[in-house]
This record gives structure tokens, C-alpha cells and sequence, in this order.
């Protein structure tokens, strides 16, 4: 490519490089001739774009630069996701413990009686009313679509 070839034009005395007659045959199509006029009608947008676009960069580069704002919103966020994670492992922990349970206590069976002792329990009302709140929500959502 950086090679240049001599052609003598017309006039007998220009060299012109292989790259700059590519160039030349480029500019010449239509279609590039198209893209050009496009490109300078928009260049005040595409200046203040550009100009947008290096503010941002600039913006981020401090703020990824700044080693103590990095610290805090590490932090921060540890802060935030903490009390959420404690809370799924603690789910996670007792939804293994009640398997373990459940396989221990295969042998035995629910009753009748068993399930209406189980209705008394206030854990299991209150999945009962969240069960019978969430299918009224549900319901309510698909009448209304």
C-alpha cells in the first residue's frame, strides 16, 4: 500500500501513489458523494455531539480515577446488597433445613385431622392470605388487559 507507483498523466510531471488513485475512485462514486453531503449538512450536529460525548468522557475519567469516590460507592453498594444476601442464604438455609426434615419424615402422613390442626398454625395463615392476596392481584390484572 505504501508502495507508489509512477504514471505519467497528461502533463508528464505528477507521481500519484496507488492509495491516493483508490481515494480518488471512492470520491468519485455516488453513493460516497451522497454520504459526504449528509456528513457536512449534519457537522454542527456531529460537532456538538462529539463535544457532548468528551465532556461525558472527561466526567467518567474522573470519576474512574478518583479513588476515594470508587471506595464509597463500593461500599455503598456492599451496604445495600449485604442485608440482601444475608436474607436469601438465610432462606436458602432454612429451605434445606425443611428438606431435610421432609425426607427424615417420610413415614408419616398428613390426615384430615393433621391439615385442620395445620390451619391453626399463624405461619400457615399467613401464607394462606398472601396466597389468597396475590391470586386476587393476578386476577384483578387480567381483567384488566
Amino acid at each position: 500500500m505504501s508502495e507508489t507507483v509512477t504514471k505519467q498523466l497528461e502533463s508528464g510531471e505528477e507521481a500519484v501513489s496507488v492509495r491516493e488513485l483508490d481515494v480518488l475512485e471512492q470520491l468519485l462514486k455516488p453513493e460516497v458523494q451522497a454520504s459526504l453531503t449528509v456528513l457536512v449538512e449534519n457537522l454542527p450536529k456531529l460537532a456538538e455531539m462529539v463535544t457532548l460525548l468528551t465532556k461525558a468522557y472527561d466526567v467518567a475519567s474522573t470519576v474512574a480515577n478518583d479513588k476515594v469516590l470508587v471506595n464509597d460507592m463500593i461500599h455503598g453498594a456492599g451496604d445495600f446488597i449485604k442485608p440482601i444476601a444475608d436474607k436469601a442464604k438465610g432462606l436458602a438455609s432454612a429451605a434445606v433445613e425443611a428438606n431435610d426434615r421432609a425426607q427424615a419424615d417420610a413415614s408419616a402422613t398428613i390426615g384430615l385431622f393433621g391439615l385442620l390442626k395445620m390451619l391453626k398454625d399463624p405461619q400457615v395463615q399467613s401464607s394462606f392470605r398472601f396466597a389468597q392476596a396475590f391470586l386476587a392481584v393476578l386476577s384483578e390484572r387480567k381483567g384488566a388487559n
